[in-house]
């Protein structure tokens, strides 16, 4: 939710911006977000380490990727994504459902 929310910030457009807005507002209103708590962070160090391990950037704005990966080991759900290859290295640890 936090990438969603984000966007209509991220752009001028104001076309662009109302699109995005009502994404957020629609994927709000059929998912509930989950929280980012203390298992959700021993499940980022992990999922640090795996990134690290294979050599890609795990720092930056590749971060919040790994974020929801985290909070998704926690849970023991999969993560959906659009972009399969940003968590490549992790197949290990959680299931990536490509949309």
């Amino acid at each position: 939710m936090a990438e969603l929310a984000a966007g209509p910030h991220a752009t001028s457009d104001p076309a662009e911006r109302a699109r995005r807005q009502d994404r957020l507002q629609r994927t709000e209103s059929a998912f509930e977000s989950l929280p980012f708590d203390g298992a959700a962070a021993r499940a980022y160090g992990e999922i640090y380490a795996a990134v690290q391990a294979s050599g890609r950037k795990a720092r930056g704005l590749r971060a919040i990727d790994l974020l929801i990966a985290a909070t998704a080991r926690a849970r023991g759900l999969p993560l959906y994504t659009r972009n399969p290859a940003d968590f490549a290295e992790l197949d290990d640890l959680i299931d990536v459902v490509t949309l």
